[in-house]
C-alpha cells in the first residue's frame, strides 16, 4: 500500500510539473489546511491516530466543483499532489529536529493493542521524526489513496461536463456528492482495516468492523465537513475552509476529553489489578499474563478492538474477588478450587468492579468466569465468550505456575497445562478456546 501511494504521488507531482498548477491560490489554501490538520491529531480507541481536519480538507478538495460560481479545473492528479504537499509540510518540523512523542513500552506478544485497554506502564519519550513513525506513514498512505479515489470518481465527471445537468444549488448535486463521499469513506475504512491487520494481526473482518463502526463517530464528522466545505466554496469561496472546519476542531476537543476519561479508567483498572498482588493473593504478574494470553486468544477467535479492550479489562481484574478470602489460595490458583467457591469469588469481584465506573460488560464477564461453559447456568443464558476465554487463560497460567513450582521445564509445563485443559474440553473449558490456545501456544505466557 505504501508503494502504491508513493507511485501515485510521483505520477501526480510529475503531471503537475508538466502541466502547471491550476488555480494556485486555491491549491495553496487547501495545502495549508491539510498541513495544519495533520499537525492537530487525536488518538482514537485502539491506538488509532487520526487527523480529522486534514482528512476533511483532502476530501473537500477532491470534491471541489465550482468556486464562487466559477468552474475549477484542478483534476485528479492535482488533488493527490496537493494532498501530498500538505502531508510533507506537516512533516517539516521533523527536518529541524525530531519532535518528542510519547510511546508506550512495547507490549509482549499476545498483548492487547487497544486504546482503552492499553497496558499500564510508564511511557518512555522517544525523539523520532514523523516519517519514522509507522502510524504516520500508514496515515499518509491512506490519505493519498483515499483522496485519489474520491477525486478519480468526481473530477473526471465534473471536468468532463457530465454533471453540468445538476445545478450546484439543487438536491441532485448534493446527493451525488454524498454518494461519492460515502464511497470514499468506505475506501478509507477498507485501507485502514488492511493496515491494522498488518500491524496488529487482527483478523480482517474484525478490523473492518472496527473501522466501519468508527465511521459513526469522528468519521461521519469528517465526511460531513468535507462535503460542506466543497458545497459552500461554490458560494463563499475559500472562506468556507475556516468557517466549516472550526466545528470539527471543537469536536476534536471533545474526543480529547473522552480520551482523558479512558485514561482515568485505565488507571483504575491498573490499581485494581495490582491490589491482589500487593496483598499477596496472587503471584506477581499473574493478572498481566492472563490478560496477554486472553487477548491473544481473542484475536485468534476474531474479536474486534472494542471487544478486545473489554476482554483485557476483565482479564486484568478477574481475581479481585480473592480479596474477600480470609486465607489466600496457594499461588492464587483459583482453578483448583471447587466450582461453587470459584463462582462466589467471581461474583464478589463483579460487585467490586461494578462500583468503579468500569464498563458494565466487564463486571458481567467477571461474574460469569466460573460458570460451566456447556449449556446455561442458573437461567442466566450462555456464558459470554470473553468469560470463557479468561477462564482458559487463567487456568493455563495457574497450571504453568504450578509446573514451575515443581521444577518442570517451560516447554514440558506448557504441554502438561494444555493436556489438562483438553481433558476438561467441552465440560469445564470451552472447546473452541482450548483449540485456539493450542494454535497460539507460542504467544501464551
Amino acid at each position: 500500500m505504501h508503494a502504491a501511494a508513493a507511485v501515485l504521488l510521483a505520477l501526480a507531482l510529475g503531471a503537475v510539473a508538466v502541466r502547471g498548477l491550476a488555480e494556485p491560490g486555491v491549491a495553496l489554501a487547501f495545502t495549508a489546511l491539510i498541513a495544519l490538520g495533520e499537525c492537530v491529531r487525536i488518538t482514537l480507541p485502539g491506538d488509532r491516530e487520526q487527523a480529522p481536519i486534514g482528512a476533511a480538507g483532502a476530501l473537500a478538495y477532491a470534491l471541489l466543483g465550482p468556486l464562487r460560481g466559477l468552474p475549477t479545473a484542478h483534476g485528479t492528479l492535482q488533488v493527490v499532489a496537493v494532498t501530498g504537499a500538505g502531508l510533507a509540510l506537516a512533516w517539516l518540523p521533523g527536518l529541524a529536529g525530531a519532535r518528542p512523542t510519547i510511546r508506550a513500552r512495547r507490549r509482549p506478544p499476545g498483548g492487547c493493542r487497544t486504546g482503552p485497554g492499553a497496558r499500564p506502564g510508564r511511557p518512555r519519550p522517544h525523539r523520532r521524526p514523523p516519517w519514522a513513525d509507522p502510524a504516520r506513514r500508514d496515515s499518509a498512505a491512506r490519505r493519498l489513496l483515499g483522496a485519489g479515489f474520491a477525486a478519480a470518481i468526481f473530477q473526471p465527471l465534473y471536468n468532463g461536463g457530465l454533471i453540468d445537468r445538476f445545478s450546484p444549488d439543487g438536491p441532485a448535486y448534493g446527493a451525488f456528492l454524498t454518494a461519492v463521499a460515502a464511497l470514499a469513506a468506505l475506501c478509507d475504512a477498507t485501507l485502514a482495516a488492511v493496515l491494522r491487520r498488518s500491524a496488529t494481526g487482527l483478523r480482517l473482518p474484525a478490523a473492518l468492523e472496527d473501522e466501519l463502526r468508527s465511521l459513526f463517530g469522528i468519521g461521519s464528522a469528517i465526511v460531513a465537513t468535507g462535503m460542506l466545505v466543497s458545497l459552500a466554496a461554490g458560494e463563499v469561496g475559500l472562506w468556507a475552509l475556516p468557517l466549516f472546519c472550526t466545528p470539527l476542531l471543537l469536536a476534536q476537543v471533545s474526543f480529547r476529553r473522552a480520551a482523558a476519561v479512558r485514561a482515568t479508567t485505565g488507571q483504575t483498572i491498573a490499581s485494581l489489578a495490582r491490589a491482589t498482588e500487593v496483598a499477596g493473593y496472587t503471584p506477581h504478574g499473574h493478572a498481566r499474563r492472563v490478560a496477554d494470553t486472553a487477548c491473544a486468544l481473542g484475536r485468534e477467535l476474531g474479536l474486534g478492538t472494542r471487544e478486545l479492550a473489554l476482554l483485557e479489562y476483565a482479564a486484568l481484574m478477574h481475581d479481585v474477588g480473592q480479596l474477600s478470602l480470609v486465607e489466600p489460595v496457594p499461588d492464587g490458583a483459583t482453578a483448583v478450587l471447587p466450582c461453587a467457591e470459584q463462582q462466589r469469588i467471581a461474583r464478589l469481584g463483579s460487585e467490586v468492579i461494578s462500583r468503579t465506573g468500569v464498563p458494565r460488560q466487564v463486571a458481567e464477564q467477571v461474574a460469569r468466569l466460573a460458570d460451566p461453559c456447556a449449556g446455561t447456568a442458573g437461567g442466566e443464558g450462555p456464558v459470554p465468550l470473553a468469560a470463557r476465554i479468561i477462564r482458559v487463560a487463567n487456568a493455563h497460567d495457574d497450571l504453568l505456575t504450578a509446573a514451575r513450582g515443581r521444577g518442570v521445564g517451560e516447554a514440558v509445563g506448557r504441554l502438561e497445562a494444555l493436556e489438562v485443559l483438553r481433558l476438561g474440553r467441552g465440560r469445564v473449558y470451552d472447546a473452541r478456546v482450548v483449540d485456539a490456545l493450542a494454535r497460539v501456544g507460542g504467544q501464551a505466557r
